[in-house]
């Protein structure tokens, strides 16, 4: 019996590509809203034609502020500038990793080399004030791993994730940005930056070039670095630290969690000493990751491809006032499922994805991960 041959990933054309970006870059559109406009309208030039009315619909007070071609092409010709491409989901070079996770998305800047994503990939984190014996202890988890043929993925922070950046250089590392690609953080990492990409290893972030990391950039940032690895290591954090928030995102996103135990003493290690009473899987040295990740290498199920070009157009009941105002009841600040939504309004699901959909776009919902949704509060729109 012959084997039918392997369906090869398609890349956009440029036009495609210019109206992809102007898709994502358009305020309120995440990778959530971005999938459900290619699937309801076909493409993203369609979606772009619409999205006006669906502002209106969701109850927006002024239209979608959508960048021009003309921005787009500059941050094209800055990424060309800089070594770096901007794919998008379902062509070759996207990482694979990445298109497995919920909500992957859309488009990545991505600088250095690609190959690298080839690899088995785990992510160290930790402490920005980490402890000497912390950092070393990143490095050598690092080193160890990347001997084995590893990638290591980190955040380009201080602390653990500069030294298992500097511990994974000769073998394949992977820093995954808050900002633009061009907008390292912190200042003194920037030659890290450079380091990365020229030895063989890669820059990734979702944001547009020329983008300053905000607060509020780097829970996401964290997302792409659970999404990106098959396991994630804490070696050093605080009760309250965003290596804890990375560690919860990627237990979510079904990927391995493991911690290195620290002293009852140090504040530093509070945080990694609990996640090992809630049961992740205790580190002292390389060996204990890698005898938990063989058994899983090669064995992850593929997502489908989350937001492709369509060639159909996908068909919904138009939805009334009635309809919309019956889901703004059923909706409140603590997230629900949409399984729940619809068995409370009675709605088919068609209606209530484009209800969601005109909702998402005029900033008063937010979804959460695993598909929940809650109303934002007035005062948080814009």
């Amino acid at each position: 019996m012959t084997e039918a041959p392997a369906v090869e990933p398609r890349r956009l054309s440029d036009r495609q590509r210019i109206a992809w970006l102007r898709l994502i870059r358009t305020e309120n559109v995440g990778p959530v809203t971005f999938r459900e406009l290619i699937n309801r309208f076909g493409s993203a030039e369609a979606a772009l034609e619409f999205l006006p009315e669906l502002l209106a619909s969701g109850g927006a007070r002024r239209p979608p502020r959508i960048p021009s071609v003309a921005v787009i092409e500059t941050e094209l010709e800055t990424a060309r500038r800089a070594g770096a491409s901007l794919v998008a989901i379902g062509e070759p070079d996207y990482p694979l990793m990445l298109k497995r996770m919920d909500q992957p998305p859309p488009v990545v800047a991505i600088k250095g080399e690609v190959a690298v994503f080839r690899q088995t990939p785990v992510a160290i984190v930790g402490a920005r004030n980490a402890s000497l014996v912390g950092m070393k202890m990143a490095r050598m988890l690092a080193m160890d791993l990347g001997r084995e043929g590893y990638a290591v993925i980190s955040g380009l922070a201080r602390g653990i994730d500069t030294a298992a950046h500097q511990g994974s250089l000769a073998t394949g590392t992977v820093a995954v940005l808050a900002g633009g690609l061009d907008r390292p953080y912190p200042p003194e990492n920037v030659r890290l930056c450079d380091e990365i990409a020229d030895k063989g290893g890669a820059l990734i972030s979702e944001m547009p070039f020329g983008w300053e990391p905000r607060a509020m950039d780097f829970p996401r940032r964290n997302r792409i670095i659970a999404g990106l690895s098959l396991g994630l290591v804490v070696v050093e954090a605080a009760k309250r630290s965003g290596s804890l928030i990375s560690a919860r995102l990627a237990g979510e996103m079904g990927r391995l969690v493991f911690a290195v135990p620290g002293s009852p003493l140090d504040p530093r290690a509070a945080g990694t000493n609990s996640l090992l009473r809630e049961g992740v899987t205790l580190v002292t040295e390389a060996r204990d990751i890698v005898e938990h990740i063989v058994p899983l290498t090669g064995a992850t199920p593929t997502r489908p491809a989350a937001s492709e070009e369509s060639r159909d157009l996908f068909t919904a009941p138009q939805p009334g006032d009635d309809d919309r105002e019956r889901v703004l009841q059923a909706l409140g600040p603590t997230p629900v499922s949409i399984d729940e939504v619809i068995r409370h309004t009675g709605l088919q699901p068609a209606q209530l994805s484009m209800i969601l959909l005109e909702l998402d776009l005029a900033g008063r919902i937010e979804r959460h991960t695993g598909g929940g949704v809650s109303l934002l509060p007035a005062q948080s729109r814009g």
